[in-house]
């Protein structure tokens, strides 16, 4: 099965976890939007169930399909999220944000009873930090920001290129309206250290590290299904 297969596959897995009547956080991404296809498919048969979308794009494509949808502000206490990651260690902390909506998606994931993840096995690291952290940040203050988040790395031991997101020849612009920074500092190997560390730097509005969140992964690979657990 070729990287979509595997998606897919993951996508019909994490269906399994859906009941009717649920309030469903419904992430961003290329995988998370091959579980909307599916969940679609479910709608349309009669499953009832409404969802809040991690960002626009999920939003168009669940409007699209005919899958209900509901707000954060009106639906405010959700009982699954579904969603992807760029990065999944064995303890279930995950790097997310490649497709931009990581403050949505942790406000989501933050409000869920439970999170699943869905993936293909190229996702899964013994440590994080090969797929650059992403980083939300203000567009106030953007290059002493940068110059904070590169300090508060270095007392953690970590360097490498912090890099502006763009789309173009444009800044690429969140749904919350900030900036993005890409900070690729290679392994990470204390997440909480640096998750601390960046949320005290009063321009960074949110980071890509999401940790104690998933209480599931579902990761498809050539080899089937592995459904990985977390240990609390």
């Amino acid at each position: 099965m070729d990287q979509k297969q595997l998606k897919i596959e993951a996508a019909r897995e994490a269906l399994g976890y859906v009941e009717n009547g649920m309030r469903l956080g419904i992430g961003t991404g290329s995988t998370a939007e091959e579980f909307v296809r599916l969940l679609a498919e479910k709608v349309a048969a009669g499953l009832d169930v409404v969802g809040v979308p991690t960002s626009e794009r999920t939003a168009a494509l669940c409007g699209e399909l005919g899958v209900p949808l509901s707000t954060l502000e009106e639906t405010p206490e959700l009982d699954l999220t579904i969603d992807g990651a760029d990065e999944i260690d064995s303890e279930l902390t995950l790097v997310k944000g490649g497709g931009g909506a990581l403050l949505r998606e942790k406000i989501v994931a933050a409000a869920s009873a439970r999170m699943v993840v869905i993936a293909d096995k190229s996702k899964l690291v013994e440590t994080l930090g090969r797929f650059p952290l992403p980083i939300e940040v203000n567009r106030f203050g953007l290059r002493a920001t940068e110059l904070a988040i590169a300090a508060a790395a270095k007392k953690l031991g970590l360097s490498g290129e912090i890099k502006l997101r763009m789309t173009g020849s444009q800044p690429f612009v969140t749904d919350g309206d900030h900036f993005i920074l890409d900070a690729s500092f290679g392994r990470i190997p204390d997440t909480r250290a640096l998750s601390n560390a960046l949320h005290a730097i009063p321009g960074v509005v949110e980071h890509g590290l999401f940790i104690g969140l998933a209480s599931a992964a579902i990761v498809a690979g050539s080899g089937g299904i592995e459904t990985i657990h977390a240990v609390r």
